[in-house]
């Protein structure tokens, strides 16, 4: 349904207000331009070239020039397109990981660069193009997936380049296009790696412009975005204004929304094994991932086993008194439409363990990745979505308990939850009741997404409109082709026509 002026403009209002109270995704829009340590993004980006743009018309047309003139491409040119693609962002990773990191300033700097790497070699491409066909007494079936067109993407701050990077390869190997609008606080390291992809294509093969971004993002610019005329389908990665903006847009959506992801911990599982799976998934780039561990949900019969897992494996325990410090500093409380919520602090975003301890009172190693702490169910860090390395723990009267809690506290976003455990009827059971995109058995959240797991990776994972982890075939659609009578081969010979 068409969205109504008052529809987007309360909408907008609401992402504004979220922008200014740091809210998930939306949250580090103080940072820009802050550039350190050598690492700066070049301020040679040339607007209308190589896919930089200054407003969205002029950046929905080249796409739409740009995916014509793809079209006339075969699919191996494709294929060698996003080869160049992938080679840009494995061999060009540490430099600019780097410089995401100096931009943003949240997040660690080794798990910048080593995203670039991993969806340069992981991100599914070509081989992921699939035709059906039906074959009967009638003649032949055949379905083939088609490209939309141009697609609109919003990106989030917490993986900038990385998520235009995954989106491209994916998009571009379904023969789309498309036209990011990236996190004003990820800006200028989105412009710098399109830039990089688009001189490399139009150097090699002739085409500019595949992807094209706006250099200076704004909502305004999201806005006009979802309604352009040239602009087929919506991608947006981010928090919850912005995924409802995009649901409301009278165009189709593929959207990845905001996660609390839940751990339970029963009486059988293997507790060094899942202090080290929690301790690496939920430290992993100080626990941006919308995947990764928020809080544990630990059976009381293991409970104290558990957390003395936990420091075994290097995770540093805050006291009663240091989770309260921490929480008071951490969780802030803000009021939007006449209600009071709580959100985290954009000050403490994807900051290390150490900033974290130093806030609850407590000298901790500078190599310490977690923090973690035992709290109740109704302290604000098992609640709320915040993305920071402190990890709280509750103690759960058995197995039931344990999963209602992680189904209450995940809301309903139907993300991502794990367990871990060596009862297989436990496992069954959370993973039925959970009923999310994701549900991670004895490993870190990560391995969700292929590493050091099974399957493919992206940064694109589509849970309010049910695509899940996205692939090439996500941003296609279907044509069918159907030859009446003829070209079956199975069947009696000379039969009737």
């Amino acid at each position: 349904m068409q969205a109504t002026e008052s529809l987007v403009r309360s909408v907008v209002a609401q992402v504004l207000s979220e922008l200014s109270q740091g809210k998930r995704y939306d949250a580090v829009t103080d940072i820009m331009g802050n550039a350190s340590q050598g690492h700066s993004v070049q301020s040679r980006l040339t607007t209308g070239r190589h896919g930089v743009f200054s407003c969205v018309d002029a950046a929905a047309k080249a796409a739409r020039t740009a995916f014509e003139q793809l079209s006339e491409r075969t699919i191996e040119d494709r294929a060698q397109m996003i080869e160049r693609i992938r080679r840009i962002a494995i061999d060009q990773c540490e430099e600019l990981g780097n410089m995401e990191m100096d931009e943003t300033k949240i997040g660690r700097r080794k798990h910048k660069i080593e995203k670039l790497r991993t969806l340069g070699e992981r991100t599914p491409g070509v081989e992921f193009m699939r035709s059906q066909v039906f074959s009967g007494d009638h003649g032949l079936a055949v379905i083939e997936h088609a490209p939309f067109g141009v697609i609109g993407a919003i990106t989030p701050v917490t993986h900038s380049l990385p998520t235009i990077t995954g989106n491209a390869i994916s998009m571009l190997a379904a023969g789309n296009t498309l036209v990011v609008n990236p996190h004003p606080a990820g800006k200028q390291i989105a412009a710098e790696g399109v830039r990089r992809f688009n001189q490399a294509l139009s150097t090699e093969y002739g085409i500019d412009n595949l992807i094209c971004v706006i250099e200076e993002p704004t909502l305004e610019s999201a806005e006009e975005l979802f309604h352009h005329p040239e602009i087929a389908l919506i991608c947006v990665t981010g928090g919850p204004a912005v995924a409802r903006a995009a649901m409301n847009c009278g165009k189709r959506a593929i959207v990845a929304g905001p996660g609390n992801p839940p751990v339970v911990v029963d009486e059988t599982a293997d507790l060094d094994r899942a202090a080290r799976a929690i301790i690496r998934g939920a430290s992993y780039d100080n626990n941006l991932l919308c995947i990764a561990e928020k809080e544990v949900f630990v059976v009381n019969e293991v409970f104290d086993a558990t957390l003395d897992a936990m420091r075994r494996a290097g995770a540093v325990q805050l006291s009663q008194q240091e989770v309260d410090a921490l929480t008071a500093v951490a969780i802030e409380a803000v009021e939007h439409n006449g209600r009071s919520r709580q959100i985290a602090s954009k000050e403490f975003l994807g900051q290390d363990a150490v900033r974290l301890a130093q806030a609850a009172g407590k000298q901790v190693s500078p190599e310490t990745e977690l923090l973690f702490g035992e709290t109740d169910e109704h302290n604000p860090f098992v609640s709320v979505e915040q993305m920071m390395p402190f990890v709280p723990f509750v103690r759960c009267r058995d197995i039931d308990d344990a999963i209602a809690k992680a189904k209450q506290y995940e809301h309903g976003f139907r993300h991502t939850s794990m367990i871990h455990s060596n009862n297989v009827r436990n496992m069954t059971r959370m993973g039925r009741v959970m009923d999310t995109t994701l549900f991670v058995k004895n490993g870190p959240s990560f391995s969700a997404l292929g590493v050091e797991g099974e399957g493919y990776i992206s940064y694109s994972i589509a849970t309010p409109t049910g695509e899940g982890v996205t692939t090439p075939m996500t941003f296609t659609r279907e044509r069918r082709c159907s030859l009446i009578d003829d070209l079956r081969i199975v069947g009696p010979v000379g039969g009737k026509r």
